[in-house]
């Protein structure tokens, strides 16, 4: 199934870097990259290690109905750097219009320097589902019961 996703341009986004695009035909995610107002361009931003920034993208979404979007991290900033998002998996839902931030963090041990058009995240379509939220009197039992974090075993 394709769906299509729109991008809108910031005003003060930079028209030489791409829309973001899907880097191999078999890709789930397309890559964001960062944008900085045009006073900040030259100096990108550097993230201390265990700090955090919205970093922009210079677009606002529109995802269509019944589809959210996911902010997802790339795996070679995670592995190589320690750089991963604050909120992953994060959602954009399909009636948010406004600005696509990324909030990075570098849990890594040196500083990580951040350039105007570096590809900082992912980008993924999903099907989106709404339950009916009910309140009960007891829930139903079930072999597992109220165990909870490590009650399976380890591994």
């Amino acid at each position: 199934m394709v769906v299509t996703v729109q991008f809108l341009r910031e005003e003060w986004s930079d028209p030489d870097l791409p829309l973001p695009k899907y880097e191999t035909e078999g890709a789930a995610g397309f890559d964001l990259r960062a944008q900085f107002p045009m006073s900040e361009r030259a100096s990108g931003l550097t993230l201390a290690p265990m700090d955090r920034a919205l970093i922009q993208t210079g677009f606002r979404v529109a995802v269509p109905d019944g589809f959210e979007l996911q902010i997802r991290p790339r795996s070679g900033l995670a592995l190589k750097h320690g750089v991963t998002l604050v909120n992953a998996p994060g959602t954009v839902d399909c009636d948010y219009r406004g600005p696509l931030g990324i909030i990075l963090i570098n849990l890594g041990n040196a500083p990580f320097a951040i350039a105007h058009g570096d590809r900082i995240a992912q980008g993924v379509v999903a099907a989106m589902l709404q339950a009916r939220l009910s309140a009960v009197a007891v829930l139903d039992e079930t072999a597992r019961g109220a165990g909870g974090f490590g009650s399976t075993g380890q591994g």
